[in-house]
């Protein structure tokens, strides 16, 4: 099974056993106060920056969320993407709690987008997997429901197994399916890393799908945040993480990744570590 989106004349795969990919997390105002205001503003000059920016580390896949207070989202995110899709041919992650938004995006993509995301609330899967189905592209599942985030493994794969079966009602293809088992803060609960990582192993045992995860949530409120975030992504990658949302202009992040493809066995022989080790 793999996952694949795709860009201007660039195809990303993804999937059990395949090389991890990046979904680069920049273009995202929460948090960003700068680049809030520059999108209230109707400006796009930091957008196409990190789209640049983020291509030219490494990223795989480009995610785009302009949803900040004071923004159209209906109106602005198509226009961010269009902007992205003037400097980077990597493939686009369509971000989004607005359905209307997704859709507003989906109309001017030209090609196969990842959309970010659907969850197991009941009005959430009505509105997005229909979108899914008729457009053809992929899409990231959010282990919660009606109740919120549970922090146990078995509530989270069963919302998981309930996206996945409505998915599958609808024929939309498992290998369109991308499962994020949710990081939470580890800094107020010990438990969060343990969480994710057996809530993955679990649900890529059973559906053996593509997943994802916002990986640098697990470090909010600690130091040295950069070093918490490589460590937990090779140690999801070795649990069956394919494709964590993440910045790639981490120091040190891609060398890391390419070391836990390689020792989870997705790089036969190595062959992309070394490739890498010689560019260097």
């Amino acid at each position: 099974m793999a996952t694949i989106v795709t860009g201007k004349n660039t195809e990303v795969k993804f999937g059990q056993g395949l090389p991890t990919v990046i979904i680069a997390e920049r273009i995202n105002p929460t948090g960003r106060k700068e680049l809030a205001e520059e999108l209230k503003a109707g400006k796009l000059d930091i957008v196409r920056n990190d789209a640049i920016k983020q291509t030219e580390a490494g990223a795989h896949i480009i995610d785009v969320n302009v949803g900040a207070v004071g923004v159209d989202e209906v109106k602005m995110l198509p226009i961010a993407l269009k902007t992205v899709m003037e400097v980077t041919d990597q493939p686009i992650c369509i971000d989004s709690a607005n359905h209307k938004a997704i859709k507003a995006a989906l109309e001017v993509y030209p090609y196969k987008a990842l959309i970010n995301s659907v969850n197991g609330k009941e009005e959430s899967m009505e509105e997005i997997l229909p979108l899914v189905k008729e457009s053809g592209c992929a899409v990231v599942c959010l282990t919660m429901d009606e109740s919120g985030i549970k922090n146990d493994v078995q509530s989270r794969v069963n919302v998981a197994r309930k996206i996945i079966q409505r998915a599958d009602s609808l024929g939309i293809s498992r290998d369109d399916i991308v499962v994020d088992c949710l990081v939470m803060t580890a800094s107020t609960d010990v438990n969060s890393g343990k969480v994710t990582l057996e809530t993955m192993k679990q649900v890529v045992n059973e559906f053996g799908v593509a997943t994802t995860m916002g990986a640098s949530n697990i470090s909010f409120g600690m130091p040295n945040r950069e070093l918490l975030n490589i460590h937990f992504i090779t140690m999801s990658i070795i649990n069956g993480l394919t494709a964590p949302i993440t910045d790639p202009l981490i120091k040190g992040l891609v060398p890391a990744m390419k070391a836990a493809d390689f020792l989870a066995g997705r790089d036969p022989y190595g062959m992309i570590y070394i490739s890498d080790y010689r560019k260097k």
